[in-house]
């Protein structure tokens, strides 16, 4: 008898407000979407033999599943394992197996595509070994991955939306206590559109982890006045003002984003409960000024793309999204002026940097889930 195939999609997300605040402990907003991975797996009768292909690059690697490192030259190959290393840290067993995957989530597009090849592997292994792991373990030994096999620290939210999404909401997860709910997303006469600039610069990787350590070092020279604090979750825009000069200029910047970014993502939630699409354009608009200006993650495509929209009355919003340095913007249009705003955008775009954009119409789907089970 051939062998059981268990067949997992897990969706990207895209972030409506709260961009790097997850690893500060704050509030974020996402919500999983339209587009997805999808993993087919099956035993193979060996005990440590794993055999993955990616179909959508025409690519394979195989490896020992008792025994193996990341790959210096990185890729989809070390997230592979290094979800594979994370359940095995948790105690699973897993045995021989083999797998194809592909999906449709932009790679570099910052709709997290990493975390939703991690949540449907991770989820597809733990039907197909029958290893009885909850979701929020699951979630975080996707991060974990991240960490320890990609090198990237980045926050719980990609994988939390990935794994927990709902179709017509949006999240708000609080990422200290993981404590989240589900938020209706009704946009009216509006909707979502990501802009991909199709451009990633070389500083992306780099410059996350460097945020990383410049908030934990606002945190360090903040907790001598307050011990209590712990991440810039903890610290009130009061407090931030008062220290003002004893931190450095760039901490400052910082830390101030992230700050106010988090009461941004509380307002934001309030305005979709109130179905106010104004308010909540404001506070995407203020989010994108704050990543540009404070935060230093934007690039001159996202802040074209941007101030493109502002003397149009029929986008109530843009901002980039996701780590920065490239990928897309997120707007929040008309759902009736959403041809005219593509031609006169992309025209723009494609006069200034000669490339061209790519176009997605996004709204909140299902998260991490089984299609089918076959043999």
């Amino acid at each position: 008898m051939e062998a059981e195939i268990i067949k997992v999609q897990a969706p990207g997300r895209i972030n409506i407000i709260g961009e790097h605040v997850d690893y500060n402990d704050g509030f974020v907003l996402p919500a999983a979407i339209n587009k997805n991975t999808v993993f087919n797996l099956k035993k193979n009768g060996s005990d440590k033999k794993g055999h993955i292909t990616a179909e959508n690059l025409g690519e394979s690697f195989s490896f020992d599943i008792t025994s193996f490192h990341p790959t210096k030259k990185g890729g989809w190959p070390n997230y592979v394992m290094g979800v594979i290393h994370e359940l095995q840290n948790l105690g699973a067993s897993i045995q021989g197996f083999e797998g194809t995957f592909k999906g449709n989530v932009p790679i570099g597009g910052g709709m997290s595509s990493s975390a939703a090849l991690e949540c449907s592997l991770a989820s597809g292994l733990n039907e197909l070994f029958d290893l009885g792991i909850n979701k929020w373990d699951l979630i975080k030994a996707c991060q974990m991955a991240e960490h320890n096999f990609v090198g990237i620290k980045c926050g719980i939210m990609d994988q939390f939306a990935s794994m927990m999404g709902k179709k017509d909401h949006a999240m708000l997860l609080d990422c200290r206590s993981l404590n989240f709910e589900y938020v209706p997303m009704d946009l009216g006469n509006h909707q979502l559109l990501l802009l991909n600039t199709n451009v990633s610069h070389a500083l992306a990787s780099s410059e996350y982890n460097t945020r990383r350590s410049e908030c934990e070092e606002g945190v360090k020279i903040l907790k001598a006045h307050y011990p209590e604090i712990t991440k810039l979750r903890d610290v009130s825009k009061a407090r931030l003002i008062r220290h003002k000069e004893e931190l450095p200029d760039h901490i400052y910047r910082r830390c101030s984003h992230v700050v106010w970014e988090i009461e941004r993502t509380h307002k934001a939630k309030e305005a979709l409960l109130k179905n106010d699409y104004w308010q909540l354009g404001n506070l995407i608009y203020q989010s994108h000024f704050s990543l540009q200006n404070d935060y230093k993650v934007s690039c001159s495509e996202l802040d074209f793309l941007v101030q493109q929209t502002l003397d149009k009355e029929y986008v109530l919003g843009s901002r980039m999204m996701g780590g920065g340095f490239g990928g897309c913007t997120l707007n929040l249009i008309e759902v009736h002026r959403k041809e005219e705003f593509i031609d006169n955008i992309s025209n723009a775009y494609r006069a200034k940097f000669g490339i061209d954009l790519s176009i997605y119409t996004v709204y909140a789907e299902e998260g991490t889930s089984q299609l089918t089970q076959t043999t």
